[in-house]
């Protein structure tokens, strides 16, 4: 167990921000625990029964037997079912389900752009079966795991922007398939939650990272970390003029906990750490000449299509208060989340 993921499960589990006695005892259905946000909340409830004998169940569909083996290589799985099948078919589940958190989604941008049907398919299909799920169960609660990218593009001087501002989003646009997925999957949540009773609650994440993030991801924040350790230039492929909001993954399993035993149904939360927002060319100087002291430099090279699938600049800064209301509050800022994830890779 690394040192840094040990910390945070350590951090999640005395956590007084959500229930614990909601959640100890109980079985727990979590969707895309090979996925980041779904494996750290899995490995968070095992660590729970390793130290605080929690005695959770865990309930975990995945598509890749072996991906799941690898994932879960060295924990106890004695309280821990695999369903092996597809989310968007219905699954063979014979036992109780207290709780689901549905964290299956697709997450990469050219995904998105080359196969769009098949993402809104993914979105709407796989959610759908989850609170058929939840209907049939009668489950006590759940935490159906939604996007930032749901404000689409917001005008500047409606900043913060809190959970009923939601901006313009090109139904023209293939990579809309993402964002336009996730904002039907959330209304089908609070429908659901109106007219079947479903105790269904919306988280919405900023840019998740930090420790947990495997040294092999693509994205940009993952690219920035390998460039710090490997002292080589930033190079970015847009202007870097988008505003990007963050939030580190212990931050955000802690948070997903929080609405899942305290979130009103039928509503949504968005999970950010407010102190983290800035635009991409600034998070790209910060890691150049603070992290790196200067030794590196940010290099533009901008193609005259948007090859890489990135989404349309946003000066979006995003509010946490609902969530804070709660009684959630971010622990680690942008920095921070650079070290613990690049400390992680190192372990």
């Amino acid at each position: 167990m690394a040192g840094i993921l040990e910390e945070d499960f350590l951090n999640i589990a005395k956590s007084d921000e959500y229930d614990r006695s909601a959640i100890f005892n109980s079985t727990v259905l979590i969707t895309g625990a090979t996925g980041l946000v779904g494996m750290f909340i899995a490995k968070a409830l095992l660590y729970m029964n390793r130290e605080c004998d929690a005695g959770i169940k865990l309930i975990l569909p995945v598509r890749n037997r072996q991906k799941a083996e690898k994932t879960f290589e060295g924990e106890d799985l004695s309280n821990v079912t695999f369903i092996y099948g597809d989310i968007t078919e219905k699954l063979d589940i014979g036992e109780d389900v207290d709780h689901i958190i549905h964290c299956a989604s697709v997450t990469t941008s050219k995904f998105m752009v080359t196969n769009p049907v098949e993402t809104i398919h993914i979105a709407y299909e796989g959610t759908r079966q989850m609170l058929e799920l939840a209907v049939s169960k009668k489950i006590k609660s759940m935490v159906y795991v939604s996007s930032m990218e749901v404000y689409g593009s917001t005008k500047e001087e409606d900043n913060p922007i809190t959970e009923e501002k939601l901006g313009y989003i090109d139904v023209h646009n293939v990579r809309s398939s993402y964002s336009e997925g996730k904002r039907i999957c959330e209304l089908l949540c609070s429908s659901y939650a109106s007219e079947y009773g479903v105790p269904v609650k919306i988280t919405r994440l900023a840019q998740t990272f930090g420790a947990g993030v495997p040294s092999t991801d693509t994205r940009v924040f993952a690219q920035f970390a390998r460039c710090y350790i490997n002292k080589e230039d930033i190079v970015l492929h847009t202007r870097g003029e988008s505003v990007g909001n963050y939030c580190y993954t212990a931050d955000v399993v802690r948070a997903i906990l929080c609405v899942l035993t305290e979130g009103n149904n039928g509503e949504s939360y968005t999970v950010v750490n407010e102190r983290t927002s800035m635009m991409i060319r600034e998070v790209a100087s910060m890691i150049a000449d603070e992290m790196c002291e200067g030794k590196i430099k940010v290099v533009f090279d901008i193609p005259e299509q948007n090859s890489y699938g990135y989404a349309p600049d946003t000066k979006m800064r995003l509010s946490s208060k609902k969530l804070n209301d709660l009684g959630w509050k971010a622990s680690y800022d942008l920095p921070d989340m650079y070290r613990r994830m690049i400390s992680y890779w190192s372990e």
